[in-house]
């Protein structure tokens, strides 16, 4: 599967345009993910995308997850601790 094709079905099951994916995926991979407030931010913005309200509990843990690095930082793992209850 060539990469449009898999950026296309990501877009299809998600409903977040491959656009925004790409800028997020740059975000992230140029993000200071050490700094409390870089990483804030990219909460709040991945729970934009993905229509996915984060309590501030919800943020504080995975704020304190990412820099004490108790987390593998690959997109599978941040979109399970947004479905976490």
């Amino acid at each position: 599967m060539d990469r449009n094709n898999f950026m296309d079905d990501i877009e299809k099951k998600t409903g977040v345009n491959k656009t925004d994916i790409f800028k997020l995926a740059d975000s992230v991979q140029n993000a200071n993910l050490q700094d409390e407030k870089t990483i804030r931010q990219l909460i709040a913005q991945v729970s934009r995308l993905a229509g996915i309200p984060v309590s501030k509990e919800k943020e504080e843990q995975i704020v304190n997850q990412i820099i004490n690095k108790n987390i593998p930082l690959d997109m599978t793992s941040i979109a399970k601790m947004f479905k976490q209850k």
